[in-house]
């Protein structure tokens, strides 16, 4: 979910490389791979590509470092970089793979994206995404949808409200059910949660056009508008819906809340799901999910990915073993069921997955014809890691704040983006 800055001196470019290469040939037939999927439904989905790597007779050598967020997964990574010792694979998403690409640090997938035919099976923004100067550097594993919110039936029953669809509906019902007694609002005090209910409110005040201009495009004008500043007047009023303890919750944890029935409702994105999956509950039935209100017309995704560092010789091969089986039908479906998301292949049998899965592939498919599919900013898909970074501060600092006004928080957002250029 968050990003970090990867820049280092490029004069140690040379000799990362070669340590690099040297460490890599002498673990024959086995990957290291470093992500962050450690939470319940994360971790049983990582397994499934380990599971799958060691019946072909490939070793797996697991870097989970935990932190929904991969800020510190992230710092890891950097310094075993910097050392010379990078893993085989890496969880590395968005602009991010731009950067390592441009550092010379990534092998190329061509051979075998030629072989399985990626190029066919892959929607193109997905496809464009894992590539650097023409060629697969990384292989998708999901497609999640961000603006999603979800929620207990049976609090939304005991306050006797709906399923909220707009944002004065998502206000109202908030109020009846901390009437009732529950927390309105599950949610965990950290920047990159913060700045995920922020775009979601920006996308349903603004819309996607002006969600592109602001968080993709940096545009100042739109930093610095009216609409900007109503955004950020709505997403203050949200922590009127939430508890006094959110203060750095672990996102599971908030997810849990409303599984528990502690809490009515929760915007998060689709790996929300997975906790709710682990805890062996049914879609429609023992909770509820619905487009983020007011987005129904748009996708915010964030698409989780592997990065694959250079190696040699029998490395090298189970590499590509990892990135074949990433994209196979057997690993796609049972990964996206446990973790919440979606297949980054749109080409498969989805009569396994719940209605929420069902309706987030039929809303990728749509808003990529139509309009209304845009990259998630809290979650590294639209903007360098520095850029995040600087708008995450102002975010949170001004849902924090008790006297920072509105336009306040718009000057520093447009000061901030312009100093990260």
């Amino acid at each position: 979910m968050m990003s970090f800055n990867i820049s280092f001196p490029k004069t140690a470019l040379a000799t990362t490389l070669a340590a690099s290469l040297t460490l890599s040939a002498a673990q024959a037939a086995e990957v290291e791979v470093l992500h962050w999927w450690t939470s319940g439904g994360e971790a049983r989905a990582a397994n499934v590509l380990k599971e799958l790597m060691e019946a072909e007779g490939y070793g797996w050598e697991d870097f989970a470092v935990a932190g929904g967020g991969g800020e510190t997964a992230m710092t890891v990574l950097k310094s075993r970089a910097m050392s010379g010792n990078p893993p085989s694979a890496a969880q590395i998403k968005g602009p991010e793979i731009q950067e390592w690409g441009e550092l010379g640090l990534l092998g190329e997938l061509d051979e075998v994206a030629e072989a399985e035919g990626w190029d066919d099976l892959l929607p193109p923004t997905v496809a464009e995404i894992m590539r650097h100067d023409g060629s697969y550097v990384a292989v998708p594993v999901n497609v999640h949808r961000v603006n999603w919110l979800w929620a207990n039936p049976e609090v939304l029953e005991a306050a006797g409200v709906e399923m909220p669809t707009t944002l004065d509906e998502l206000f109202s019902a908030g109020e009846a059910i901390r009437e009732a007694g529950f927390i309105p609002l599950a949610h965990g005090g950290q920047a990159w949660q913060d700045a995920t209910i922020f775009e979601s409110v920006l996308l349903a005040t603004g819309g996607s056009e002006f969600y592109q201009q602001a968080l993709v495009d940096l545009d100042p004008e739109a930093l610095g508008s009216e609409r900007m500043v109503e955004a950020l007047e709505t997403f203050k009023r949200l922590r009127e819906l939430m508890d006094d303890d959110m203060s750095g919750r672990d996102w599971n944890i908030a997810t849990s809340m409303v599984i528990n029935g502690d809490a009515g409702m929760q915007l998060m994105g689709d790996w929300a799901k997975g906790e709710f999956t682990a805890a062996e509950l049914t879609a429609g039935e023992d909770y509820l999910c619905a487009a983020a209100p007011g987005t129904q017309d748009a996708f915010t995704f964030n698409i989780d990915s592997l990065a694959m560092f250079r190696v040699e010789g029998e490395e090298r091969d189970a590499q590509h073993a990892l990135a074949r089986l990433a994209l196979e039908p057997t690993f796609q479906e049972a990964f996206n069921l446990a973790k919440g998301s979606i297949p980054a292949r749109p080409d498969l049998d989805m009569s396994e997955f719940d209605q929420c899965a069902q309706q987030s592939l039929d809303d990728f498919q749509r808003t990529a014809d139509e309009g209304g599919l845009v990259p998630s900013m809290a979650h590294g898909m639209a903007v360098r890691a520095d850029v995040q970074g600087a708008i995450f501060d102002v975010v949170t600092n001004y849902f924090n704040a008790r006297d920072m006004a509105a336009e306040e928080a718009a000057r520093r957002m447009v000061n901030a983006a312009q100093a990260a250029l």
